[in-house]
């Protein structure tokens, strides 16, 4: 990725932007950080290209520890509270339905190094594979899991550098150092990471990605921006930064969807250039007003 000019390392002029893109259907749960202790939830509709606002949280949530499920219709999530005073604690996974995150099923943590969830199609498997050693019960201490275990299962997701990318089609660059065995968290390796995705309908483009900071999202924003670019398969086209952005990924007609740094919400016909946006979405302003959520998020 050449050196273009891009904003302070870690410090976007809007506010901190993730998206988590259904498997199974044209949506996006897109996760707003700002301002300080503030989180926001969103839905991305990519078919109809509309933005629903959702649940303020005051809070924070580990994007990189959470997941949408195949419909889009729940979102796997895991939080940070100060102060909250209910039975799942300050710390907690939850599962909620989109764009809310009234939680519908909660699990206690005993802090924040603890994984996250996230929905698999074995039906009715709650905490599948290993059990991390934060030992988090399987008793949620909120709600019941059984409702959504008829139609997806729930397993702990592993503890990996771009976790969510990894799950929607994103595979390591072939220059990628392998992974150690000494380092649980793979942490080590994280800033020389590089992560690339085909276009739909045009595998000889591919989307890249790389940084300490993209590869996990909750960690410390002094370890430098996302760096995004597009390439080609067989590296005959130099690759073009993506200056101005701090997510993408494509949708489904190989569009590139993204969020820029100033707070963005783009969807851009040519991948390459910034001028293409056919559609868009200003974040940037929003500011906390939590409203009372509709009743269907209250149920399964």
């Amino acid at each position: 990725m050449n050196g273009a000019r891009r904003p302070a390392p870690g410090r976007p002029s809007g506010p901190r932007l993730f998206g988590i893109p259904a498997t199974d259907a044209p949506v996006v749960a897109v996760i707003r950080r700002g301002p300080s202790g503030w989180t926001h939830l969103g839905r991305w509709d990519t078919a109809r290209d509309g933005y629903e606002a959702g649940s303020w949280l005051r809070g924070i949530i580990h994007p990189q520890r959470c997941d949408l499920s195949p419909d889009a219709r729940w979102f796997a999530y895991f939080a940070l509270k100060g102060g909250a005073r209910w039975p799942a604690g300050a710390t907690y996974v939850a599962v909620s339905r989109m764009p809310w995150l009234t939680a519908l099923v909660a699990w206690a943590t005993d802090g924040t190094w603890t994984r996250g969830f996230h929905f698999t199609e074995r039906r009715g498997a709650l905490a599948d594979g290993p059990r991390p050693a934060d030992a988090l019960g399987l008793l949620p201490a909120v709600g019941d899991a059984a409702p959504l275990l008829e139609r997806y299962g729930l397993t702990w997701t592993r503890a990996a550098t771009f976790a969510v990318e990894r799950r929607r089609g994103w595979t390591e660059t072939a220059d990628t150092p392998p992974r150690g065995e000494d380092d649980p968290w793979d942490e080590r390796r994280a800033s020389r990471v590089t992560m690339e995705k085909p276009r739909p309908r045009d595998t000889r483009t591919r989307l890249l990605v790389r940084g300490r900071y993209a590869a996990f999202r909750d960690m410390q924003p002094s370890w430098g921006p996302p760096r995004y670019a597009v390439g080609s398969e067989d590296g005959t086209r130099r690759d073009v930064d993506l200056a101005d952005v701090q997510w993408a990924d494509w949708d489904r007609r190989g569009r590139l969807l993204v969020a820029t740094v100033n707070g963005d919400l783009q969807v851009r016909e040519d991948a390459t250039d910034a001028r293409s946006v056919v559609w868009r979405q200003d974040l940037a302003e929003m500011r906390p007003s939590p409203v009372e959520p509709p009743a269907e998020a209250g149920r399964w």
